[in-house]
């Protein structure tokens, strides 16, 4: 799994996040996407690495500019109870 973290500049509200995430989930395979106005970035877990330049390209077809881009490995955390399925 891996986690992509992407800066995004001119969100301002809650329907932003819903747009930036709409156009991931549209143009990737994804597990999960959470975007956050108030940080300026969102969040997405992916099977595979995404396509950083794909990635800008749709982001910037709906109006917003993305100001960073960084990947990393991604592990599931583990629950609290975790311990019980040994």
């Amino acid at each position: 799994m891996i986690k992509t973290t992407v800066g995004i500049n001119a969100m301002m509200c809650g329907m932003c996040e819903s747009h930036i995430n709409d156009v991931v989930r549209r143009n990737f395979k994804v597990k999960k996407v959470s975007s956050s106005h108030a940080k300026a970035l969102c969040e997405i877990i992916s099977e595979n690495e995404i396509d950083e330049a794909k990635l800008r390209k749709a982001i910037a077809d709906t109006g917003y500019d993305v100001t960073s881009f960084k990947t990393e490995p991604y592990e599931k955390k583990k629950g609290f109870f975790s311990f019980l399925s040994k």
